[in-house]
Parts: C-alpha cells; structure tokens; sequence
C-alpha cells in the first residue's frame, strides 16, 4: 500500500542498545510490578468478580473496539492507526497501581487486574492487535506488508513480561521483607526510567515530533480521553462504589506503552506514526492519569 501521508514512511532513530536498554528497563519495571503482588491479589478477584471481570471488559473488549470506532472517525494515517490499536492491545500500565492509591481508588482491584491483565496479555497482545488492526482496511494492507510474525510477538511478550512477572511474584513470596523494600525503589524508579527513554525516543527525533506534535497531540487526546471514558462509563454503568469507578478507569486509561514501544522498534523498524504515537502516549497518559488523580483523591 502506498500511502501519501509522510508519517507512514519515516523511520525514528533508535539503536540497537537503545533497544536492548529498553527491553531491560521494561522487565525490570514489570519485575517491580509484580513485587507487589501476593497469592491473596488474585484470590480477591475470586471474592469480588464483578469488578474484577468489568475491568476485562473494560480493557480488553470496549477499549480495543472503541479505539476501532474512533479510528474509523478520525481516519488518522495508516501508521498512527495501526499504533492506536496496538496501545489499545497493551495491558493495563505499571503507575495505574500508584494513581489508583493517589485517587484514593480500590487499590486491591487495581492491583489485582495489573498483575492479572499483564499476565495474559502474553495471548491478548498480540491476538487483540491482529484482530482490530485486520479490521480497517488500511492497518490490514499495512500489517501484509510488514509481514508480521505473530509467534515471535507472543514470545517477546513472554520473556518481557511473563518471566519478570513469575519471578517477582516468587521473591514477594519467599522474601517478603526484600520484596517490600525493592518495590518502594522501583515504584519510583521504573517511572523515571520509562520517562527517560521517552525523552530520548523524542531528542534523537526532535524536528519529526516538532512537525507532527499539533496531530499527535490532538489523536493521542482523543484516544486516552475514550480510555478513560470507557472505564468510567464501564463503572457508572454496572453501579460500582465510586472507589471502583476510579480504579476501573484508571486501569482502562493507563496504557503499557512501553511495551508498544518495545514491539515497535522490535517488528516495524521504527515505523514513524506508531513509534511518534505511542512514546507521545507514554506521556499524556502520566499527565492525565495524575490530573484525575490529584481531582478524584477528595472524593472518597
């Protein structure tokens, strides 16, 4: 498919060791994650399903359908399309956990479904994205191209998240007292390191995000703005206690771009509109999830 808007393209700048730094960077968060993680988490979605299976819903079903209909209204370029339904496709992100808290949210649940949604989204990620993306037609002739091997996808997603993910649930087990300490450092730090390889996605291609930023900015709006929406209708919806509502939302729009990020430059060479979407995602998403939780902590 030969396309005339130049985002489709472009490649970002992005060297190998940037790569392999990310991959680390985004175990090590994911491993941090999971420190937090007890057996009793997942009991609690036994215990209380209602939320737990509307947060699915949420993320895995509305979402990615959501982010179909959007796309079919905006009609964005193939590329920036194809990053759309690929951010829809990651599992929930690793600060949803803390702006939940800060929301004064159902912290068990949002944990709950972090630990839950990042572990099948082994399967989901890549099963999810090959089925919304086959849907437009544009994304569609643009995965052809590409040629996209679905089972190294899977596998991706498995060392980087699932590996981290088991061992980080084992340490919280078998050291519990470690476990609280390395969680409190990694908390803060995963943050920062995700923020720095976004800034330096966004300094090796500054003149492309400068000419771009108007569109992006104003897609990635609409895109989280429907996230966040989806959560919250989700919620208000099926009569959740407000505590819920917050934390459902949250975790609907908080994406793991990070591990977009990671497939990105891992399976489409840096495609331009995808990778300038998605790292842009990896920031508004901070800037809106503290602004709804810095709002939402007063009303409990």
């Amino acid at each position: 498919m030969q396309s005339e808007n130049p985002l489709d393209s472009i490649r970002l700048n992005f060297s190998p060791d940037d790569l392999l730094l990310l991959n680390l960077a985004l175990a090590l968060i994911m491993y941090g994650v999971a420190l937090d993680l007890k057996v009793e988490d997942f009991k609690y979605l036994t215990k209380n399903p209602k939320g737990f299976f509307l947060g699915l819903f949420s993320q895995f079903l509305l979402l990615p359908f959501l982010t179909w209909a959007l796309v079919l209204i905006i009609n964005p370029p193939p590329s920036v399309a194809l990053g759309m339904f690929l951010v829809a496709a990651c599992p929930g992100g690793n600060v949803s956990n803390f702006l939940s808290s800060l929301a004064k949210g159902n912290a068990a649940l949002s944990v709950s479904l972090t630990g839950f949604s990042s572990t099948i989204s082994i399967i989901s990620t890549p099963l999810n994205f090959a089925f919304w993306a086959g849907l437009y037609s544009p994304t569609s002739e643009l995965l052809r191209e590409i040629s996209l091997d679905y089972a190294d996808v899977f596998t991706t997603v498995a060392l980087i998240l699932g590996i981290p993910l088991i061992l980080g649930i084992l340490t919280r087990k078998k050291s519990p007292g470690f476990a609280e300490k390395a969680s409190k450092i990694l908390k803060p730090l995963s943050i920062l390191i995700f923020a720095a390889f976004v800034v330096i996605a966004f300094l090796g291609n500054f003149d492309l995000f400068l000419k771009y930023i108007s569109l992006i900015f104003l897609w990635v709006l609409a895109h989280n703005l429907v996230a966040l929406g989806a959560g919250f209708t989700t919620g208000k919806l099926f009569k959740m206690p407000l505590a819920d509502v917050k934390s459902l939302t949250i975790e609907t729009g908080i994406q793991n771009s990070g591990l977009g990020l990671v497939l990105i430059f891992t399976y489409f060479e840096g495609l331009g509109g995808m990778a300038i979407i998605t790292a842009w995602w990896g920031i508004w998403h901070l800037i809106s999830g503290m602004l709804i939780a810095s709002i939402w902590k007063r009303y409990t």
